[in-house]
């Protein structure tokens, strides 16, 4: 050991190498926890787009549904706005 530090070959590459660990992990612009925070961001949005598209799905095909068939709609219209026929009764139970 006495011999690797009397030599001194290495000691800039120390530096260096210490330098640029400091400026990785304390610089405020390109800091690893601001990265990582950025990362968790970017996870975070990815599942909202994901939960959007698989709603957006859902809708259009309930939308189609409506316009393709007569008994959707009228089905949705019993159900969601307790619509009814002349000659029906509706209880509605809670």
């Amino acid at each position: 050991m006495a011999l690797w530090v009397s030599r001194k070959s290495h000691l800039p590459v120390i530096v260096v190498g210490g330098l640029v660990v400091m400026v990785l992990f304390f610089n405020d612009e390109t800091s690893m926890q601001l990265n990582m925070q950025y990362q968790s961001r970017i996870n975070e949005l990815n599942a909202e787009i994901k939960l959007n598209r698989d709603s957006a799905a859902y809708y259009k095909a309930k939308r189609e549904a409506i316009v393709k068939g007569t008994e959707s709609l009228e089905h949705i219209a019993r159900e969601q706005y307790l619509m009814q026929r002349p000659t029906e009764d509706v209880y509605i139970l809670k």
